[in-house]
């Protein structure tokens, strides 16, 4: 059963000078594998990344290394934000860069219409401001410096100085908004997840909006104001445009009528941004706020949050090349609750591995395959008679189906593996429980041999359908292992828990260990 709507979902847009670690991974992998949940079910989906190219920051790392802002973003593009999602297996439908010329010119739109509408004004502006975090800062987000900052005040994300600016700039009317958030807060109380994420918000808007900075003159890095080029756009501004400009805000009003509003999933240090700011941007525009904002929590290394300013910022790749993209993708999507900080580490990391992907899912697949060719000459036999303990097996199936569509569909994919994992754990137990090599023993058992392993082969190819969006690879190496019939991931999702749908007669293909053991990780 498909909803016939639109699942339109981005993650964050990047900062490209932020190299990738395992945080943004993670990030676009629990993106990546909502949308192939929906996509997989018949939903008109669409996955939208991208990288944030704007800003003093860029600029001034541009300058350091010698090269036009440019050619700074084009590199670290190309060497790394590109590569990034080559290696984890994610499978977006567009990429956007707000350097790209459909962007800036559908920005210009948008800030126009603003100002056009009067919601925004010159002023001057004095404020403390974080080049890292491209934010004049909050009270609450600014503390006094230590050691070698002692006496300055510092960004209590990035802790480093903060810089004194004094501008004339252009303001955005935030503060004529809060009533109207509050009111989008109380009637749509799933507008922010998980709850803590929207109690801060709420708590937040409350305390009173202060009208937004929306350009810079201090540098020229960036969209110009359509209606004074001595301004650019601030940043943050021009980033969040990017989910609009992507699917065609100003220029393709088709598009943007099918895929708007979208679903945005973003870490929690940019919530604010994401949860006050760009709803109320697009009430002032006249257009459909958000489906929903989902603030995932950090990861931490050594209970610190990742960053490679504090060099706990981790590679992907340095995961990938020992476990392979499946199991960074299972890992990550299983072992945190969503919503709420995790701590990697490589022993928990190699822990779950082994127990559950080689020991647990990898083991439970190459067994079945390997007895379907050994004792039915590799043909998938065709089931008898089912009695209780088949039955149950038959259960565990189509309630974990259920259970596992309703957690994607309420953003927790931990949960909804948690649940698909009931089927590897039911088979391995009914597997063991009915010793079907001692069955193989007596010809008398030969019926009750082949529900056995008929009903372990369909439990496979349900898991295989129930678990491709988390691991695309493997699963598509145990269907074809199956002999299952067409492609997998034309499987619709949403019937996988529907018992009976690997033919009888179907041919197995010998499987390699889907998940090789590994003896040392890095």
């Amino acid at each position: 059963m498909t909803s016939g709507g639109s699942f339109y979902i981005t993650t964050p847009i990047y900062y490209p000078s932020d190299l990738p670690h395992i945080g943004h991974g993670y990030t676009s992998v629990a993106v990546d594998t909502l949308a192939r949940w929906h996509r997989q079910s018949g939903d008109d989906t669409w996955m939208l990344t991208g990288t944030d190219e704007h800003g003093q920051k860029m600029l001034r790392a541009a300058t350091a290394n010698g090269v036009t802002p440019q050619e700074w973003v084009d590199k670290l593009v190309e060497e790394s934000w590109f590569p990034l999602l080559r290696t984890l297996d994610v499978a977006n439908d567009d990429f956007i860069r707000t350097t790209q010329p459909r962007h800036e010119e559908r920005v210009k739109t948008f800030v126009q219409a603003l100002y056009d509408s009067g919601y925004i004004y010159a002023g001057e502006y004095e404020a403390l401001y974080c080049v890292g975090c491209e934010e004049f800062k909050p009270e609450a987000e600014i503390v006094d410096g230590t050691g070698p900052f002692e006496g300055l005040k510092v960004c209590a994300i990035h802790s480093k100085p903060l810089e004194l600016l004094q501008e004339k700039n252009y303001f955005f009317k935030l503060s004529e908004f809060q009533d109207r958030l509050l009111e989008l807060y109380k009637t749509q109380p799933d507008f922010v997840r998980p709850d803590s994420a929207r109690n801060e918000v709420v708590s937040f808007v409350r305390s009173g909006l202060k009208d937004l900075s929306i350009s810079r003159s201090a540098f020229d890095w960036g969209i110009r104001v359509p209606w004074d080029d001595s301004h650019v756009i601030y940043v943050w501004v021009d980033a969040l445009l990017n989910y609009a400009t992507a699917v065609g805000y100003g220029d393709d009003p088709e598009q943007f009528e099918r895929r708007w509003p979208a679903y945005h999933v973003v870490g929690k240090d940019i919530l604010r941004f994401h949860a006050v700011i760009w709803p109320a941007m697009l009430m002032a525009a006249g257009l459909d706020v958000p489906k929903g904002i989902f603030a995932h929590g950090w990861l931490l290394v050594g209970g610190e949050k990742m960053s490679k300013s504090k060099l706990t910022g981790i590679a992907p790749t340095e995961i990938t090349d020992v476990f392979g993209s499946d199991a960074y993708r299972y890992y990550f999507l299983s072992a945190i609750a969503f919503g709420q900080d995790g701590s990697f580490s490589w022993e928990d990391l190699s822990a779950r591995y082994q127990a559950e992907l080689a020991n647990g899912f990898g083991n439970l697949a190459s067994r079945t395959v390997a007895m379907i060719g050994r004792y039915f000459d590799g043909v998938v036999p065709t089931a008898g008679e089912p009695t209780e303990i088949d039955l149950r097996v038959q259960r565990t199936v189509a309630e974990a189906a259920t259970a596992a569509d309703a957690a994607m569909t309420a953003f927790r994919p931990d949960e909804a593996i948690a649940a698909i994992w009931r089927i590897v754990d039911d088979l391995n137990g009914y597997i063991t429980e009915n010793e079907p090599w001692a069955l193989a023993k007596d010809e008398a058992k030969r019926e009750r041999l082949s529900t056995v392993l008929y009903t372990a082969a369909e439990g496979l190819r349900a898991l295989a359908v129930l678990l491709s969006p988390v691991m695309p690879q493997s699963t598509a190496t145990l269907w074809d292992a199956l002999g299952a019939p067409g492609e997998l991931t034309a499987q619709p999702l949403r019937e996988a828990g529907t018992w009976g749908q690997l033919p009888a007669g179907s041919r197995v293909k010998t499987l390699a260990p889907l998940f090789p053991r590994v003896e040392q990780t890095a």
